[in-house]
């Protein structure tokens, strides 16, 4: 079988040949998932060692192997229709799902020559799972679609799980997982060394290790998939991802560690009534005493959710925009009590330009969580600036894990804080001059920015537009929040 890197391009050939009919990248990308189910279910049933059955009969890949052209349309939507009311991963891959392609002739070929002819369960994870992904990844390319607000770069992702350094003893969760890449780098992580694992271990790793949840159909349904071809999680067992709001109810579920990079934006799609008792209504009622602020900023309730769903000594790492920085009001409350009830002990200042969807100036925010106590947690925030003076872009110049390096290795993963040193990046501020300083505001500053006293150090003017265009819109995002703020305000008022 091709490479993961052949598989892809000849994936991808044929999307371009769809996007004629007008079927998106994101589209084609699921009408794949439900084809390459499919297909490996037929395969493991007709394995000569332990054939496992998976979908009955009447939705099988042979099916739609035999099914002429004229009909091939109707058989494959009662497939979808029938897979979509089963439970556990067969319901997330096929809940809701619609045959995008309305060309029996494509379907066919696309069936018969680009699915039938490859043996996927024969195919090494590394492969099968590396095409997915890369698929995934040109589909959060494709910017009209929208899909890139689900993908997170993976070369950040790795150098975040370098430092974290999930175990084969972790439970791994992700309340925004959108197509499950912080969930799959950690357990490539954690399963290395898989041939020195026991049975129980190697069981532990495939069916409890990483959990995810989603908020939209689509989007857990290629997370579930992504997993799956990574051989994480069994077809017809539980899904590992499941598909809600996370911030709905109160979780029952704790880990070990989070990862997380949640959906930017303010609004929240539910009412949130927080431990301070105030009200932020949208629509439904909840109920969140577990929350210490209300508000209807969308980073600080996952932060206050993530908080929760940690076990005592647990790990986080969460990538969050600036504001959640240096905002007042709730922001200012949340982050008091986080800096002293948590070991916040480490900030990663990202450059722009790596995100698919733009106008993003974000972080990552690393802590641990501690026993109830009346001493401040964090002693030190470790702050590594690997914004001033970088410039990078989707294309041109995009960001790689050895521009993450130095990070990484300033970082000390795996070993003692206290033997970490200040360099020209990476800078240390003790608890007291953190809370002493307006609003505990942690976006701290201190090197210089060469573009503002010399002109022949600005970038080139590519990145120039490319950054001054990801200002405005960042801009018009936090006029937005102002803007549906006060018109709840408003709200609020005339009820």
């Amino acid at each position: 079988m091709a490479d993961a890197r052949q598989l892809v391009d000849k994936l991808w050939n044929y999307c371009n040949l769809l996007r004629d009919d007008g079927v998106s990248t994101i589209d084609y990308t699921e009408q794949l998932t439900y084809l390459l189910f499919l297909k490996m279910a037929h395969e493991r049933a007709n394995r000569p060692i332990n054939p496992e059955k998976i979908v009955p009969d009447d939705c099988s890949w042979q099916r739609l192997l035999d099914e002429d052209a004229t009909k091939l349309e109707g058989t494959y939507r009662y497939i979808l229709e029938t897979l979509a009311k089963h439970p556990g991963t067969l319901g997330v891959i096929f809940r809701k799902a619609q045959n995008k392609i309305q060309d029996p002739a494509k379907l066919k070929k696309l069936i018969v020559e680009l699915i039938d002819a490859e043996n996927w369960s024969a195919t090494g994870v590394d492969i099968k799972g590396d095409a997915y992904e890369g698929l995934l990844a040109k589909g959060a390319e494709d910017v009209k679609s929208g899909a890139g607000q689900y993908f997170t770069p993976r070369e950040l992702i790795k150098a975040i799980v370098d430092c974290i350094q999930p175990t084969v003893s972790d439970t791994v969760v992700d309340p925004a997982c959108g197509t499950g890449g912080f969930l799959l780098v950690a357990y490539e992580f954690a399963s290395r060394n898989a041939e020195n694992l026991t049975p129980d271990e190697k069981e532990h790793l495939r069916d409890n290790f990483i959990f995810g949840t989603e908020l939209v159909d689509g989007t857990a349904r290629l997370a579930a998939m992504n997993m799956l071809l990574h051989g994480i999680g069994k077809p017809d067992g539980d899904s590992l991802i499941d598909e809600k709001d996370a911030l709905t109810p109160h979780p029952g579920r704790r880990c070990s560690v989070v990862l997380a990079n949640p959906p930017f934006g303010t609004k929240s799609s539910t009412t949130m009534i927080g431990a301070d008792g105030k009200v932020s209504r949208d629509a439904l009622e909840i109920v969140r005493d577990d929350f210490w602020v209300t508000t209807s900023n969308k980073q600080l309730n996952f932060l206050q959710h993530i908080k929760t769903i940690l076990d005592i000594n647990g790990r986080a790492a969460v990538v969050l925009p600036d504001n959640v920085l240096f905002e007042g009001g709730a922001g200012e409350t949340l982050r008091k009590r986080l800096l002293k009830e948590f070991d916040v002990h480490t900030l990663l200042r990202l450059p722009t330009g790596i995100f698919y969807a733009g106008g993003v100036k974000a972080n990552v925010l690393f802590f641990d969580k501690r026993p109830a106590g009346d001493k401040p947690w964090t002693t030190k925030l470790w702050v590594y600036d690997l914004r001033t003076n970088q410039h990078f872009t989707q294309k041109q110049n995009t960001l790689q894990r050895h521009h993450m390096d130095e990070f990484v290795e300033s970082y000390l993963p795996g070993r003692p804080r206290s033997g970490r040193a200040e360099s020209e990046r990476f800078q240390s501020f003790t608890y007291d001059e953190l809370v002493a300083r307006d609003k505990a505001n942690l976006d701290l500053l201190w090197l210089k920015d060469d573009s503002l006293t010399d002109a022949a150090d600005l970038p080139a003017p590519e990145v120039l537009t490319r950054e001054i265009i990801e200002e405005l819109e960042a801009a018009l995002e936090e006029f937005n929040a102002i803007a549906e703020s006060l018109e709840a305000l408003k709200e609020d008022n005339q009820e």
